[in-house]
């Protein structure tokens, strides 16, 4: 056969495979929907309450692995190294023992919570704290951990803790200011931060934590005002205290990470009593793919309290 008489029967061949109806061919089956990739972590704050002693983060990343969850969702005051002040060659070789001792437990790194608060008339306050939350985001960097936990900040009108939860975390606003003054500091200092989040890879989680974010609507507010794919909502499944599934479904679908309270032996502060398989089907419904971090807040002995409460979202969330 020469080179005429072979392309002439490929065309052929060609054609006649066109010929073939749809019908006739085999069909590929269509894939089956299903849930999304929801995982288990587990928040470093669950084995430490800022009431003791502190907990290593590595006993923390063991622990995790040895309970069967994926994923550490570090408490940045609970790291081994200072709250302010510069990102040192020290931390950052924390840093790397900490990412090494991770990935040999075969746990993930998933969140770096921290602290901040942007609620100030005073622009040096601020600015103190969008420092703090530069270098943090350097330091989740540092760590391969893609995403870190914001605060909005409180008037701190009620100085003590304690008695803001007595108070169901509804304070006063600051004499001689509004409501929206705080709103505009926040929004401010958070658009400060995304520029450099962005560069670093790194997503800003608000979380729904007193002060500003109390509710769906100031949460809400503060995401609409900075559209930005690298900002977006922490769920914190506790901090809704008056009809928890509604304000939840509310900010479902702006959801870019999940913290998971339990309250084993009773709260530290209050006690909720949260149906996860109802929670697990909002965020279901809302599309939500990502980790969920258990936060066992109760006075139990974390070391039966966490398989306990692992044990309870395993079941809620079908994993």
């Amino acid at each position: 056969m020469n080179r005429r008489q072979f392309l002439a029967t490929a065309a052929g061949a060609s054609a006649l495979s066109l010929s073939v109806s749809a019908q006739d061919k085999p069909k590929l089956a269509a894939p089956t929907p299903g849930p999304g990739p929801i995982r288990l972590g587990v928040s470093s704050y669950s084995f430490w309450h800022f009431r003791t002693e502190k907990v290593p983060i590595e006993t923390v990343i063991d622990e995790t692995a040895r309970m069967g969850a994926y994923g550490v969702d570090i408490l940045h005051r609970q790291m081994d190294i200072d709250e302010l002040g510069p990102l040192s060659p020290e931390v950052h070789g924390y840093c790397r023992k900490l990412k090494r001792h991770a990935f040999r437990a075969g746990v993930d790194l998933i969140c770096l919570s921290i602290h901040q608060d942007f609620v100030s008339p005073n622009p040096a306050e601020r600015h103190k704290w969008i420092a703090h939350t530069e270098k943090c985001i350097e330091i989740a960097y540092a760590l391969g951990i893609p995403s870190i936990r914001l605060n909005s900040g409180r008037w701190k009108t009620i100085k003590d803790f304690d008695d803001l939860m007595k108070a169901r975390g509804v304070e006063p606003v600051l004499e001689g200011y509004k409501e929206d003054d705080g709103f505009k500091w926040c929004i401010e200092s958070i658009q400060k931060c995304v520029e450099l989040a962005s560069m670093r890879g790194v997503v800003l989680a608000l979380e729904n934590h007193w002060g500003l974010t109390r509710t769906p609507e100031g949460l809400l507010r503060i995401l609409d005002d900075i559209p930005s794919e690298w900002l977006g909502a922490l769920i914190d499944t506790g901090n809704f205290l008056e009809d928890p599934y509604d304000k939840i479904a509310a900010v479902a679908k702006r959801a870019v990470f999940v913290q998971a309270k339990t309250y084993e032996g009773g709260g530290e502060w209050y006690t909720l009593d949260l149906d996860y398989p109802r929670i697990a089907k909002i965020l279901r419904d809302a599309g939500y793919t990502g980790y969920v971090s258990l936060e066992m807040e109760g006075k139990e002995d974390p070391m039966t309290a966490v398989p306990k409460s692992l044990a309870t979202l395993k079941a809620a969330f079908g994993v």
